[in-house]
């Protein structure tokens, strides 16, 4: 009767571990692998006792039983930390190999002496086989508490988890917990039960079940596992492997309909077609280079792929490198089609732009020339001055010692016509005037400058172009300082007066010599230039002389041609 109680186990346990091979995964834990070895093989222990028909016999089969007796509970235990997410040290778990080893090199020495039972007498059961009245010896103590402390150090891992690990599940850690308390109490208790049979087979084969329902759920746990395989199932995703000398590991289908020349490669030897040299090994060389350059597109038919290229791990070895291919024209004909429509889009805002810029534009010379004809000039002073600027800038730019930007050489010439605005708020009895002003009259023309400058602001608060609002201001409320500090109308000196105000001064004061007001002739411009560089260094600022000196017989034809 005991012994095919024990065949029926031994049997069971077979059809588990075939069971597990099947299902096995080469994340699975070593000691789950090796605890469904080694209950097979308890298991023939005790069939091989209930078949014994000598002394020695009966000794090989106890000996063998305690295989698993001495390393099941280690398994367990090694394989509830593993599942429990606990990363045990390598040095502790070959420390506790070690300590399970060294018990059962104790159990070695049953029928050979005391040390693990101080007397066995083996008692034949009809011929069918033998069961051992034994006395313990120390050797089984230290068993006993070895098999106690691995039961108590799985049950706290455990609980541990179930309180701190919420990524570990509750049905998980409680199937867990089932095959220690039933081995436990079939060890324990089953002795107190019977003599005749031995529980623990039936508990190593309970133990075999509910690992198995626990795999084959934790499998769906491991993100990283199930997301492989299903990226490899799904057949879109082409996988190409290469070791650090670059030859060539392995490919799957979809890279080999991709790249049909994958299929003439050798395992372990280089890349022998050109076509798959001068792709690959550029693409694995930048990332060698720079681990940031790991993607890469290429067009093949009709149809633009992703390469994206990481490290090929074996465990946390890197071992070389794994292209993993993608097709992404979908995602690239939508990228093309938005970056049309973007371009289109900035196109007709940039035109937009532009008319309302051209338009801000016009509105400004619009407006300086409604000022300009309540002067009593005979009009074309905005204009001139405009294009003086504009001729002294071109020679400015030729060396720009100044430092100046092509940004600001646009904002200057720009700015020019507003140099004026703000004689709109001089009266007209004043602004008309036909000869030299009285000095109470001088003093009300004067605020011209500041009152520009304020209406400049309002005119130009809130535009996005801060340079040319600053320059325009700058242009109104100083063009008329001078460089000793006697202008106005804050009496600036040097270069505390902006650049683009001492730029406009030469422009103001040479237009207003060469051209004709109704109260004066034009002046000769050899007249004129003598008065211009007279003034340097007290009206104009010296540096800019070489400028003007430059630029003065492009402004004499302008003239010329304009009289």
């Amino acid at each position: 009767m005991a012994t095919l109680y024990y065949e029926i186990f031994f049997a069971i346990s077979m059809l588990l571990t075939l069971a597990y091979a099947v299902l096995w995964h080469k994340h699975f834990s070593i000691y789950i692998t090796l605890m469904f070895i080694f209950i097979p093989l308890t298991n023939l222990g005790y069939v091989l006792m209930s078949l014994s028909t000598s002394l020695e016999s009966a000794q090989t089969g106890l000996k063998i039983t305690y295989i698993g007796g001495c390393y099941m509970v280690l398994f367990i235990m090694l394989s509830i930390f593993n599942l429990c997410k606990i990363k045990m040290p390598k040095w502790v778990s070959l420390l506790l190999l070690s300590i399970s080893t060294f018990v059962f090199c104790m159990v070695l020495t049953i029928g050979q002496g005391e040390l693990f039972y101080k007397s066995a007498a083996f008692i034949q059961l009809d011929g069918s086989g033998y069961i051992i009245d034994k006395e313990y010896g120390f050797g089984h103590t230290v068993f006993i508490a070895v098999i106690f402390a691995y039961f108590s150090i799985s049950v706290l891992a455990i609980l541990y988890a179930y309180f701190v690990k919420t990524e570990v599940s509750s049905r998980i850690l409680f199937r867990m917990f089932l095959p220690e308390i039933v081995c436990m109490l079939c060890y324990f208790v089953g002795r107190l039960i019977t003599d005749a049979i031995e529980l623990m087979s039936m508990a190593y084969v309970f133990a075999q079940i509910m690992f198995l329902i626990i795999i084959r759920r934790v499998c769906l746990y491991d993100i990283t596992d199930t997301g492989i395989d299903s990226l490899v199932s799904t057949g879109d995703t082409g996988f190409i492997s290469f070791d650090f000398d670059c030859d060539y590991l392995g490919s799957n289908e979809t890279a080999n309909a991709i790249f049909p020349e994958l299929k003439s490669l050798t395992v372990d030897e280089r890349i022998t077609s050109k076509k798959l040299n001068d792709l690959f090994l550029p693409w694995i060389e930048t990332f060698k280079k720079d681990e940031n350059e790991d993607k890469h597109y290429f067009k093949k038919n009709d149809k633009t792929y992703l390469v994206d290229i990481n490290y090929l791990y074996n465990g946390t070895a890197k071992k070389g490198y794994q292209l993993f291919i993608t097709d992404d024209t979908a995602n690239q004909n939508y990228i093309s089609l938005l970056d049309n429509y973007n371009k289109d889009l900035e196109n007709q805002v940039e035109a937009k732009t532009a008319d309302i810029v051209a338009m801000h534009d016009r509105l400004i010379v619009s407006m300086a020339t409604m000022v300009e004809s309540r002067d009593n000039s005979t009009g074309g002073h905005i204009k001139r001055t405009s294009e003086v600027v504009r001729l002294l800038m071109d020679e400015v730019m030729k060396d720009n010692t100044l430092g100046l930007t092509d940004s600001f050489v646009k904002n200057i010439i720009k700015a020019a016509p507003m140099h004026d605005l703000g004689k709109i708020a001089v009266d007209d009895a004043i602004l008309r005037k036909p000869g030299r002003f009285e000095p109470e009259e001088f003093e009300k023309m004067k605020a011209h400058a500041a009152e520009g400058a304020r209406i400049v602001h309002e005119i130009l608060k809130g535009t996005d172009d801060q340079e040319f609002h600053i320059i325009a201001e700058n242009v109104a409320h100083y063009h008329h300082e001078r460089w000793d500090g006697s202008g106005y109308p804050e009496g600036l000196k040097g270069d505390d007066i902006p650049i683009e105000a001492r730029i406009m001064a030469i422009a103001d004061v040479y237009d207003a010599l060469v051209s004709k007001r109704v109260y004066k002739d034009a002046m000769s411009f050899e007249k004129a230039d003598s008065i211009i560089l007279e003034g340097m260094g007290k009206h104009f600022d010296k540096s800019l002389e070489k400028y003007y000196v430059a630029a003065r017989p492009a402004m004499e034809l302008y003239y010329s041609q304009s009289a």
